[in-house]
């Protein structure tokens, strides 16, 4: 995958999320832009995001994030790679320590644009995420990075509980939920 492929992913990406949607020309917009992969485009830049499911589609693999203080999916920084797949896949298996993760699909799974707070030395800017459905064994030990406080697999009928409300993990639960993907 490269920035072309991006483009195109998300010229012909459908979304019934009316707020996912109004970002899809954004999304477009930054894919013509030098400095789009990486961190130093401080307006803001692509990040890449794993949703980690187990197979029956029960549970989801969240992590409480150590900068940020909120559970959250598996991601980061592009870095400068513009295959956001790719990163998404070794975000996830850094984070998690999980060497069974399957990609369900090969197409976005979601995307969102999304404000990280300012901190010493960095701005306030936009992280334009794009994530992919991933698959992994529930059984399978995990490892936590330096980046999460905790890792843990929630059920799906107590992720609301765990996380608070947060409509972009709650889209993707729905998009899990309802989701026509075989199992």
């Amino acid at each position: 995958m490269n920035r072309s492929t991006l483009k195109n992913q998300l010229q012909v990406y459908r979304t019934p999320y009316e707020e996912e949607a109004d970002f899809i020309p954004d999304f477009i917009e930054l894919t013509e832009d030098e400095l789009a992969y990486k961190r130093e485009r401080l307006e803001g830049h692509f990040t890449a995001s794993a949703w980690i499911v187990n197979r029956k589609r029960t549970h989801t693999l969240l992590t409480l994030h150590r900068k940020l203080g909120r559970w959250l999916q598996l991601g980061g920084h592009a870095d400068g790679n513009e295959n956001l797949l790719e990163v998404a896949l070794t975000e996830a298996r850094e984070e998690s320590g999980l060497q069974t993760l399957k990609l369900v699909d090969s197409t976005i799974f979601d995307i969102d644009k999304h404000i990280i707070p300012e901190r010493p030395h960095v701005p306030e800017h936009f992280h334009y995420d794009v994530r992919y459905l991933l698959e992994a064994d529930i059984q399978e030990p995990l490892q936590i990075s330096n980046e999460s406080i905790s890792l843990a697999w929630i059920a799906f009928d107590s992720v609301e509980d765990m996380i608070g409300y947060n409509p972009s993990i709650l889209r993707m639960l729905e998009k899990t939920s309802k989701s026509e993907i075989l199992l």
